[in-house]
């Protein structure tokens, strides 16, 4: 799927594909792409989410940007979400790691655990958000669940795009580790520093994807001179 959005990102940021212009249909893209049409459609709902295209039901999808600049995840704009994530959810650690409860500290240790062993990106992302959702409660605050709440659809999309562009799981599963393990300790300080760097790990991998195009997390560039299908390695190079 990076493939076949450094492809379609580059052509769209080189002009190839401008402003106001309609993408191929999907069918079409497939071919030229000689990709899936689960990986394109994943490819095409990144664009989207990066604010370089919009989607019109039965009309096709098209090119409204040729830059990106703040993407959006659901109602929410990146960097809104972020501003009230460091306001509201780094406060919380600290106050979970006073105020929480066994039954809290088993909870979270569960999905922890779970969330470590899950290969699969959907039910990772899901529980991503029940994991945020759950070092709210141990705060002891209904408020501060109410506020995680009414973000959750928009987190559950931020986390998905930066698993699919950027690599995160292993990375927040160990984040999430040091935030669990400052509840267990009792300590604030510690709670709020390992939410903290996790909120700056996710800033971070975020600016890379949308600064970076063809970045899609890894380092990766893709020639937008080529479709991802059609690329062929010469003599003694190693193909990817």
């Amino acid at each position: 799927m990076e493939a076949v959005l450094a492809y379609l990102r580059g052509a769209i940021e080189s002009g190839e594909y401008a402003i106001g212009e309609k993408l191929p249909s999907e069918a079409e893209l497939c071919r030229t792409l000689e990709v899936s049409r689960p990986v394109l459609r994943e490819a095409l709902r990144a664009l989207q989410t990066m604010g370089l295209t919009v989607s019109k039901t039965g009309k096709g999808t098209f090119v409204v940007a040729n830059a990106v600049e703040d993407p959006t995840f659901g109602d929410y704009a990146a960097s809104d979400l972020l501003e009230v994530r460091r306001h509201v959810e780094i406060p919380v650690a600290g106050y979970a790691a006073l105020r929480r409860t066994p039954e809290n500290l088993d909870h979270l240790a569960h999905l922890l655990d779970r969330m470590e062993r899950e290969t699969d990106t959907t039910a990772w992302v899901a529980m991503d958000t029940l994991f945020h959702l759950a070092v709210a409660e141990a705060a002891q605050n209904p408020v501060f669940r109410r506020v995680i709440e009414e973000i959750r659809d928009a987190l559950a999309r931020q986390s998905a795009f930066l698993n699919e562009l950027g690599g995160r799981r292993e990375q927040s599963n160990r984040e999430h580790r040091e935030i669990v393990e400052a509840l267990i300790d009792g300590s604030e300080l510690d709670a709020v520093e390992a939410m903290s760097h996790h909120l700056d790990r996710v800033e971070t991998t975020l600016t890379d994807i949308v600064r970076s195009p063809g970045h899609g997390g890894h380092g990766n560039s893709h020639d937008h001179g080529k479709a991802p299908g059609t690329d062929t390695p010469t003599e003694g190079e190693p193909q990817a």
